[in-house]
């Protein structure tokens, strides 16, 4: 899943305990040899002119690796790298390695971000911030699928299907979209984008940094490419921290099925949200009321479109505004327009104020990420090829899961991808230093809550759960819930590891309406961790 991040304080993409001890010494060694071995000590230089840093002394720098890590002698492809410095050298701990999401997100700017997000001084003080752009991404030999303005193609997430035959119709274009990924393969890097091969590359750039081990921060699909590296490397592991989790190495079509339950457990904040301003919206006095409108819009829309937006449309973009408390009013505000049946309204929504030249990047980059995105995802595990999987999942989901879970049941290009996994996903294990501290909302529509229950289960000991009483996708720095703040900075900069599971409180101002879905979980996760 990606998120835009920017050099400002937003997210499209946490009971106070003791902590105590500290990490545990240099695991057993490395699971996979294929990583970071003699490499050219990084040249720093000035970033890329279209690489954000605000005020902050963002350098940029390259790092060769192998196209094919089982064939180091082979072509190679340079990885573009960014560093953010920390503080005195007495107080340096090493590098804190970053990814903000995706597959498919460009990370050179974190490092600024982050700063300007408000991370403590204390924790740029003790860390180089690390930065990159992952292989066939932004200025690491970008792939391509040849992604066009007009082209019918949804992105990341499949359109809402609204019975079997959308399913079938939309096969036509995910196979289309898989033959054209293959066809503008010109440099044949698609096959070799994987989430194991970036961890792979990640302890190349370790290496090239001089560094023995490497702390990690990893938000949204971070959290695969983390725990990748922290199962294929980890006696090479300091410090790492996972961050709204899909539960695994890798993505998969179960996993972009848990976009329908996300969806379901994080709309009810949306809804009282909603139901709070009926004075000022009018969608609802009630999250049941808000609830009904969704649909009702959702079904005029699926018969008639207004300026362009039809009923999946409407449905990825309630979606997406889920994500984060500041995009509420916003989607509202689509909501009203849409419901008015105000085409004006609806474009002004829609419309980009940039002009074409921005436009134009703005296409390249989304090419980028789509590609990137369906490359490493349709890679890193095997899909369903049988049609009658989709439209019987479809339905399912279209039961269980009626708000959305119809659209990532839908068929993705995957199921048509041209080439096979080269290797098995990344297993994650418990073996290796106790060094993973995974945090995670409660709500959360991208990345729900069971992911980051699954993923402390896989890592075991080497794992504590840090559960937050919030809504949104992304705790740390990106959220406001300030136990989750005190107890990851404590980690990364103390080696405060707790000693048990944690569960952090709703901030002042937030937490689920009495009696929802919403607090029937918070009930179920305060009783899975002995809480009061």
């Amino acid at each position: 899943m990606e998120r835009k991040w920017s050099t400002g304080r937003r997210s499209p993409l946490l009971a106070v305990v003791l902590l105590a001890g500290s990490l545990t010494a240099a695991g057993p060694a490395a699971a996979d040899d294929r990583g970071g071995g003699p490499a050219p000590e990084v040249e720093w230089g000035a970033c890329p002119a279209d690489v954000p840093a605000g005020p902050y002394p963002l350098e940029c720098g390259t790092v060769t690796v192998p196209v094919d890590h089982d064939a180091p002698e082979g072509a190679e492809i340079d990885i573009m790298v960014s560093r953010l410095a920390g503080g005195a050298p007495e107080g340096r701990r090493g590098i804190l390695m970053l990814n903000p999401g995706g597959p498919g997100g460009s990370g050179l700017s974190m490092p600024a971000d982050l700063a300007a997000l408000g991370a403590p001084a204390s924790l740029l003080n003790t860390y180089d911030l690390i930065g990159m752009d992952p292989r066939g991404v932004g200025h690491s030999s970008p792939v391509s699928c040849g992604f066009t303005a007009d082209q019918a193609y949804y992105g990341n997430i499949p359109p809402y299907a609204v019975d079997d035959a959308a399913v079938t119709d939309h096969a036509v274009t995910a196979e289309a979209v898989a033959d054209q990924c293959a066809a503008n393969d010109t440099d044949g890097l698609l096959p070799h984008m994987s989430t194991a091969n970036t961890a792979r590359d990640m302890d190349r750039i370790r290496a090239a940094l001089g560094e023995e081990r490497t702390s990690f921060f990893g938000v949204s699909y971070g959290t695969a490419l983390g725990s990748a590296y922290a199962s294929m490397f980890p006696g090479r592991t300091d410090r790492i921290v996972l961050d709204s989790n899909i539960g695994d190495t890798f993505l998969g079509y179960d996993g972009l099925r848990q976009f329908g339950p996300g969806f379901e457990e994080a709309f009810p904040d949306f809804a009282a949200w909603l139901a709070r301003r009926d004075g000022s919206y009018g969608l609802g006095s009630s999250p049941e009321e808000v609830r009904q409108t969704y649909f009702e819009i959702a079904e005029r829309l699926d018969d008639e479109p207004v300026a362009g937006v039809d009923g999946p449309s409407f449905r990825f973009y309630s979606f997406a505004g889920l994500y984060g408390e500041e995009n509420y009013a916003l989607t509202a505000q689509l909501w009203q327009s849409l419901d008015d049946r105000d085409g004006t309204a609806v474009r002004r929504y829609l419309d980009n104020p940039a002009g074409g030249g921005e436009e134009a990047a703005e296409l390249v980059a989304a090419d980028n990420a789509w590609s990137a995105f369906l490359a490493v995802t349709c890679n890193d595990s095997e899909w369903p090829e049988d049609l009658d999987t989709y439209r019987s999942s479809v339905a399912e989901d279209r039961e269980r899961y009626p708000m959305y879970g119809a659209a990532p049941a839908n068929v993705m290009p995957c199921a048509y991808w041209h080439h096979e996994p080269a290797e098995a996903p990344v297993e994650v294990t418990g073996e290796g230093p106790g060094n993973v501290l995974i945090v995670q909302n409660l709500r959360d529509a991208a990345t729900p809550y069971a992911g980051g229950v699954r993923l402390d289960d896989k890592f075991g000991q080497r794992s504590r759960l840090v559960s937050v009483d919030g809504n949104g996708h992304g705790v740390y720095l990106y959220g406001d819930n300030a136990c989750a703040w005190n107890v990851t900075t404590g980690f990364l900069v103390d080696g405060a590891f707790p000693e048990r599971d944690v569960f952090c409180g709703a901030s002042a101002n937030a937490g689920p309406e009495p009696g929802s879905e919403a607090e029937r979980l918070r009930t179920r996760t305060l009783d899975r961790l002995g809480a009061a």
